[in-house]
């Protein structure tokens, strides 16, 4: 693993501290590695719905109602469980 020094502001290392005393993590290495991989994540969560919405602006649009358009959908959602 490599080794780096980081700095923090002080309401950040305090926030940092009041973890490790809440026994929430055992080192602010720890906390922060996770707050890394949560935000690694949630970016591709991100980068996902971006991908998604890209995709249906591509399609174009429909003349579909929008009785067809819920149907649809809930047969997409009903196929993927």
């Amino acid at each position: 693993m490599k080794r780096q020094s980081i700095s923090f502001t002080e309401p950040n290392s305090e926030w940092l501290k009041s973890q490790i005393d809440s026994k929430e993590y055992t080192s602010i290495t720890e906390l922060v590695n996770d707050l890394i991989r949560q935000a690694r994540k949630q970016q591709r969560e991100i980068d996902l719905i971006r991908m998604k919405i890209d995709k249906a602006e591509k399609s174009g649009f429909t003349s579909d109602s929008r009785s067809q358009i819920l149907n649809q959908s809930k047969d997409l959602l009903d196929a993927n469980l």
